[in-house]
Formats: C-alpha cells, sequence, structure tokens
C-alpha cells in the first residue's frame, strides 16, 4: 500500500482578506496578506510535485462533509450562521476568524478531505495519509470559530469513524505551536478520544492548554496538556514524545491515530517562539509512524493546521511526507543545518521540567 495524499485546489481560494500579519491593519500600516493565505499551502504542495514524490503517492479525492458530520460537533444555529455570511459578502465565524463569499462550502470540503482521507486510511485502501486542507480547524469550537478556523476538521473526522465506521478508539496528537482548544472541547467529557496538544505555553488561545485540564466526567485523563516554554527546540518535543505522547498511546490503545500537523513550532514562523525545523518533525513522525504500527495496524493520518513560514513549511511538510511513504528525494532543506545548530536546541533544564510536571499522573489515569 501507498501513502496517501489529499488536497484541493479550491483550498487556496478560502479568503481571509488582507490584515497587519492576522490583526485588522486600520491606518497605521499598509494592509498585508493575511497570515492564514494559500502560499504556505501551496509552497508545500509544489515542492512535492517539483521533488518527484507525488508519483508515489496515492491520491485520495476529497468529497465534502454533509451537514449531518459537521452537525456531531457544531450547533445548528452556528452552521447556518456561517452558510448565511459566506452566501453574502463573507464574515467572521467569531474570533480572528475572517472569510469571504464561498468559503463556507471550502470550510465543507476542508472537514470533507479529513473525513476522506480518514476513511481511506480505516479501509486499507492507503497505509496512512496525509490530507492538506484549508481553512484549518483545531480552534473552532461547537458554536463559534477561532484562530482561523471555521470547522473543527480532525474532531469531525474521529467523530465519524466512531459513529459510523465502528472505530471504539481514537488518539488525537496535536502538535501545532497553539493549543488544540477545539478539538479538546469536542471531547471533554468522552473517553472515546485521547485528546494529547504540545504547544508553546499559553500563547493561543490565551489562558488554555494548561496541565491541569485533563477532562472531565467520563472523560477525565484523556485530554493531556504539554504547554512547553517559548524556545523549546527538538530536544524538547523529543522527549516530550518519549515522556508523554508514546506511553500514553500505548496505555490507550487506540484504532486509530490521527494528527493535527501544524508547522508553526518552525524556528522562523511569525505566529510562534519555537525552534522546530524539519528534521525534527521527522523524527517525531517516525516516532508516530512506530506507534502506530505497534497499535493499530499502521493507521495514522495527519491533517494540515497551522503553519506561516512560507520559506519552512514547504521543507517540514516533504520531510514528513518523505518520512510517512518511505521515499526519499533529492531535496534538500538549505535551513535544516542552521537550524538544528541554534544554541540550546538540546533539552533544557527548564523544559524538562515542564515535561516532568505535565507527566505527573498522566498515565496513571489511562490504565
Amino acid at each position: 500500500m501507498k501513502t496517501g495524499f489529499l488536497t484541493h485546489e479550491l483550498y487556496m481560494w478560502h479568503d481571509t482578506g488582507t490584515a497587519s500579519l492576522y490583526l485588522q491593519p486600520g491606518l497605521t500600516v499598509e494592509p498585508d496578506e493575511h497570515a492564514e493565505s494559500p502560499k504556505t499551502k501551496r509552497r508545500m504542495r509544489n515542492l512535492m510535485e517539483v521533488s518527484g514524490i507525488m508519483d508515489d503517492l496515492e491520491l485520495i479525492k476529497p468529497v465534502a462533509a454533509q451537514h449531518k458530520d459537521i452537525t456531531r460537533f457544531h450547533t445548528e444555529d452556528y452552521v447556518a450562521r456561517l452558510q448565511k455570511m459566506s452566501n453574502d459578502r463573507g464574515g467572521d465565524a467569531g474570533e480572528l476568524t475572517p472569510f469571504g463569499p464561498g468559503s463556507f462550502e471550502i470550510a465543507m470540503l476542508s472537514a470533507g478531505g479529513v473525513i476522506s482521507a480518514a476513511e481511506a486510511v480505516w479501509s486499507r485502501q492507503v497505509k496512512n495519509a496525509y490530507a492538506l486542507v484549508r481553512p484549518p480547524g483545531h480552534h473552532a469550537e461547537a458554536d463559534w470559530g477561532r484562530g482561523f478556523c471555521m470547522f473543527g476538521n480532525v474532531a469531525i473526522a474521529a467523530m465519524k469513524l466512531l459513529a459510523q465506521h465502528g472505530a471504539k478508539r481514537i488518539a488525537v496528537v496535536d502538535w501545532d505551536v497553539h493549543h488544540g482548544n477545539g478539538t479538546q472541547s469536542a471531547f471533554w467529557d468522552r473517553d472515546d478520544v485521547l485528546m494529547i496538544s504540545i504547544h508553546q505555553d499559553d500563547l493561543y488561545p490565551k489562558g488554555t492548554g494548561h496541565i491541569d485540564e485533563r477532562g472531565e466526567g467520563a472523560g477525565e485523563g484523556y485530554t493531556i496538556n504539554v504547554p512547553l516554554p517559548p524556545g523549546s527546540g527538538t530536544g524538547a518535543y523529543e522527549q516530550t514524545f518519549r515522556q508523554i505522547v508514546v506511553p500514553a498511546l500505548e496505555a490507550y490503545q487506540p484504532d486509530m491515530i490521527i494528527v493535527s500537523s501544524g508547522f508553526d513550532a518552525g524556528a522562523v514562523d511569525p505566529l510562534g517562539r519555537m525552534m522546530m525545523h524539519s528534521g525534527g518533525y521527522r523524527t517525531l513522525t517516525q516516532m508516530l509512524m512506530d506507534a502506530a504500527d505497534k497499535l493499530c495496524g499502521g493507521k495514522l493520518l495527519m491533517a494540515h493546521e497551522g503553519g506561516y513560514s512560507p520559506n519552512l513549511v514547504p521543507y517540514c511538510g516533504l520531510a514528513v511526507m518523505e518520512q510517512l511513504s518511505g521515499v526519499t528525494t533529492d531535496i534538500v532543506d538549505p535551513m535544516l543545518d542552521i537550524m538544528a545548530g541554534y544554541g540550546q536546541q538540546a533539552l533544557q533544564q527548564h523544559q524538562a521540567a515542564a515535561i516532568d510536571a505535565a507527566c505527573k499522573g498522566v498515565l496513571e489515569a489511562l490504565q
């Protein structure tokens, strides 16, 4: 079986307008392209084509999500409100989530794309897969959009696997630099999804993603947050995976692993202050592949979230795709040696302390 890859030109047509990075520019600075623009996703897809790796992938065609798929998570009122704004002139889905005319249909295709890729992995049409979708999804909550996200793509796909395809336990690993608050809220009181978010401490959304947020009711213990200090590099991320992520997956025994794959923990990303690089993402991908092979027959899906450096994201994405597929291309990341040589890439004492704190009681709760 090949690795699956899913994307669509319409994802690039989702219009977020102009901004001062991601804020309304006002009259103090000349408006520029919004941070959540098509640029990084298109460049990732283009680098994959230039590298030749596309010839070794199984292309998956996205199908728009059905209304019932969306409303397993989102409220009817919220969905109707987005559709009305999209049919008019666009608007804002809630907090920092601007969109233009037609974006409702694109968001439905984005959520549907993650579903399509999840179903392809689940049915063993492909051995694993990457869904390069837009708009992203992990910040969207049931009744409002947040942080560029209209619909909770990963949450919606996980819910469909559980409701219609016989899955019993899904694990979500969110390595985006921002907290996966929306996905967390979707499964806060459920034990059929293990939600693990590794993110920069208190970056976005403010006040969420702390280590004491562990779910409630039936879901108590099935939410794991690892807020890492700013400046964390590959040493801290790899230690987090060794100490928390992989052991938690082994304790939970999921039927499938879904990754919220944001590359905004990259060392030159404008919306984060971490120090990851393409080699680090390659290593984390292999660790998840090893876990998936051991626990769930290799069923691993990655769904694209953030990442706002047009020069770094394509190389991170290609590194992940090479690792998933086992195909090595001739493309070399020209920034890898520079970023790998940054000071304090190795695990630092204060980072180890933060990981230790996040680890306390986590594995015991999953036994």
